[in-house]
């Protein structure tokens, strides 16, 4: 769950055959930016997508498309079986027990939400407590606040020191006999710290309280087991998957969603409907009202085959040497501040070069072809414990190579000279 801490690597420390991946990805050699070559380090907020799940989409939308769940002819069949089989291929992906403990989402906004309203609004009360922690996506920080403003319960935000971990002392003093819900990120889009969840977790159930783990950021970089970890909920998304955007999964223990009133009234969320009473469906599909998101889920599904077929520890493996290459690298420039310096670290850099705006920045290595991510990242309570308004964020996928790293710390240096 958590990847390890390594240390220098050199180009030669991956065994992905980056060539070959890399021929999956038309978009990859199908762009150039300022007549340059295009080098993809945006992909904290949203990954490329594969050929393979590109014609995934076409493959269903050329012979499979149709409504779902209530036709009895060919292609509603054949559509629900596609769609109900994204939902086992995501339950294998998680090792969740049951595949009715996979609910398909728009996304993680849209996961947290659901339990927010769902869980929050039926067993939270005024005086009740959340906890959270400083490194939190606005996502996981604003539903809490609605619900802190509708129903009066208090948020709690455990700190983080200057490497950007939590400080799992002063989170454990949280608890208390209030504390009714426990809401962390499983790894920080602006930091890339990757929290010991387990251990996050441990705390929580020992205060008999239950947990959600936003994994945005995680599950395309490390294997998540939600049975071993024993979380209560857990979400992810397509789009950071290498998958289609519209689509999100929030996995809750069968037990729990049982209890959960849907946020979402409409059809397929129901049994039987009067003017005066109705029964509503059983689990997942009483939080998924309306026509759900079919193309894309099964895309969802060809995507988690696709990674699954590379493998999650090499992808680990080369995402890390990608990550102390390019710390190095940076480091040997001078003048270039890192934020994030967490001991278990995603493929993410933070940065700050010299007094230049990261918007400045960001804009001038795209003249290089460099494509990074500029601004607070949906994260200002970070930006602000480092007393900085942004920083500019490469984040890097297995398709990364370390001549991209040699291109973004060249454009880094260029950014350096025109500023000196």
């Amino acid at each position: 769950m958590n990847a390890p801490a390594v240390g220098p690597m050199t180009p030669s420390a991956s065994t992905l055959d980056i060539a070959r991946i890399r021929a999956d990805f038309p978009i990859l050699s199908a762009v150039t930016v300022n007549g340059k070559p295009l080098v993809y380090l945006d992909n904290g907020a949203s990954a490329q997508m594969p050929r393979q799940v590109i014609d995934r989409l076409v493959r269903y939308h050329t012979h499979e498309h149709a409504n779902i769940h209530r036709g009895v002819h060919y292609l509603s069949e054949t559509a629900t079986n596609a769609y109900e089989t994204a939902r086992k291929t995501v339950q294998r992906f998680l090792n969740a027990k049951e595949d009715r403990e996979i609910i398909f989402t728009a996304n993680v906004t849209d996961s947290i939400n659901l339990v927010a309203h769902s869980y929050g609004g039926a067993f939270l009360s005024a005086g009740d407590e959340v906890v959270i922690t400083h490194l939190e996506h606005h996502a996981n920080i604003v539903p809490w606040q609605m619900l802190r403003d509708e129903k009066g319960v208090k948020l709690r935000v455990a700190p983080i020191n200057d490497a950007g971990e939590v400080i799992l002392e002063e989170y454990e003093k949280l608890f208390n006999a209030r504390t009714k819900f426990v809401s962390i990120t499983h790894v920080s889009n602006a930091l890339g710290t990757i929290n010991p969840v387990k251990a996050m977790i441990d705390i929580a159930h020992r205060h008999g309280v239950p947990i959600m783990i936003d994994g945005a950021q995680a599950v395309q970089h490390m294997t998540v087991d939600v049975q071993a970890l024993e979380c209560d909920f857990y979400a992810f998304t397509g789009h950071k998957l290498y998958g289609p955007t519209g689509i999100g999964v929030l996995y809750g223990k069968a037990a729990l969603l049982e209890k959960m009133r849907p946020h979402r009234g409409g059809g397929d969320m129901i049994l039987s409907v009067t003017f005066e009473k109705t029964t509503y469906n059983t689990i997942p599909f009483k939080f998924e009202a309306g026509t759900p998101q079919i193309a894309q889920a099964i895309q969802l599904a060809a995507a988690i085959d696709y990674v699954n077929a590379i493998g999650l520890t090499s992808i680990a493996q080369h995402e890390q040497a990608l990550l102390s290459y390019a710390t190095e690298r940076i480091n040997s420039l001078g003048g270039v501040r890192i934020y994030g310096e967490a001991k278990h670290k995603s493929a993410v850099i933070s940065f700050y070069v010299g007094d230049v705006h990261p918007h400045d920045v960001g804009t001038l290595l795209n003249g290089e072809g460099v494509a990074v991510r500029t601004g607070h990242h949906c994260a200002q309570p970070v930006m602000q414990r480092f007393g900085i308004p942004a920083t500019a964020r490469a984040s890097f996928a297995f398709y990364n190579t370390f001549e991209e790293v040699d291109a973004l710390v060249t454009a880094i240096s260029k950014v350096q000279k025109l500023f000196d």
